[in-house]
């Protein structure tokens, strides 16, 4: 809304926070209502729509969008398995050597389970497919990690995202988010971020979408920066264009930084993550709106993205019994 660009911002479904903002306007369309959002983008000739979230994407909003000729800021359908799929994720992550925890994936609980035996404890455990940043348990025992195992694939926990499961070691040191805005080859990153998973003071609760971020993360040093770059975003970018469907978007990968420097992909996603982009976008000095259209334009080494040297720091608050059930509303 700040650019000079814009007329008007539309936000589907919206919020009582984005129905506040100057020059935003709220719009009751679900976002997987993809026939009734091209309507809505054909009718007030919206010149550029980006795309916010993960279910949209993994239904191929953009591929349609473009069929009907309208500007879409998003990876199609293909390049959106990066987050939709975590078996696709980590099959392509081996395929093109980035680095990564090892793991295996497994439909059978009784052979996921054998897997487990001879592996040291904690142990990672994720539903392949989407369960909205809460998939994920590390489990501390073995007999915790028997029980994740037949919640997510006999228990049908996370219904169709847990029917296949990837069980990867646990890695030890910090995380990071590492966000890139792509044009199909080339990345420009974003200001770096870190955000907190846990919920309870001290990292002591269970696991969830985020509880806060803060930019920059001071263990991105230059040289970490460096070598994310050259071994991870560019080798998803030429990948990518190799199985013949270039990356245009937002890319964020999720990393752990080792103490021995060593550095690996934890996950992608495949759009701003939150809560990291609230404070990335506080300290973003240049144009989104132009970002964004020389992403579409293919035309983003000829750019590059200002930051504010501030901090910049966000914080959640969540329903009492957030990430399992909770009060909504």
């Amino acid at each position: 809304a700040q650019s000079e660009h814009t007329a008007i911002v539309y936000v589907a479904p919206g919020n009582a926070g984005t129905a506040r903002e100057k020059k935003v306007k709220n719009i009751a369309i679900s976002v997987t209502d993809i026939d009734q959002l091209v309507s809505f983008a054909k009718q007030n000739h919206i010149e550029l729509t980006i795309i916010g979230p993960e279910i949209p994407l993994s239904l191929g909003i953009v591929d349609i969008f473009e069929q009907h000729g309208l500007n879409c800021l998003g990876p199609h359908k293909a390049c959106a398995q990066l987050e939709a799929s975590k078996t696709f994720s980590k099959d392509f992550m081996a395929k093109y050597n980035i680095p990564t925890a090892d793991y295996q994936n497994f439909h059978d609980a009784e052979k996921a389970k054998a897997y487990i035996a001879d592996k040291p404890m904690p142990i990672v455990i994720k539903a392949s497919g989407l369960a909205a940043g809460k998939g994920v348990v590390i489990a501390q025992t073995k007999s915790q990690a028997k029980q994740t195992i037949d919640d997510m694939l006999n228990g049908n926990k996370f219904g169709e995202a847990g029917c296949e499961i990837v069980i990867e070691e646990f890695l030890n040191g910090q995380e990071a988010s590492f966000i890139v805005l792509c044009d199909g080859k080339t990345a420009l990153p974003m200001a770096s971020s870190q955000d907190h998973k846990a919920r309870d003071n001290g990292d002591k609760g269970p696991n969830t979408g985020g509880m806060g971020a803060y930019s920059p993360a001071p263990i991105v040093t230059d040289e970490v920066h460096q070598k994310v770059m050259k071994d991870i975003i560019q080798p998803v970018i030429d990948g990518m264009q190799k199985e013949g469907h270039p990356y245009k978007g937002f890319l964020y990968a999720g990393l752990m930084i080792m103490p021995n420097g060593q550095i690996k992909t934890l996950e992608f996603n495949c759009r701003f993550g939150d809560p990291e982009t609230q404070p990335i976008m506080m300290r973003l000095d240049s144009d989104l709106i132009e970002l964004s259209f020389a992403a579409l334009n293919e035309e983003l080494e000829f750019y590059e993205a200002h930051w504010n040297p501030q901090t910049a720091l966000g914080v959640v608050m969540a329903s009492k019994g957030y990430p399992e059930s909770y009060p909504k509303g």
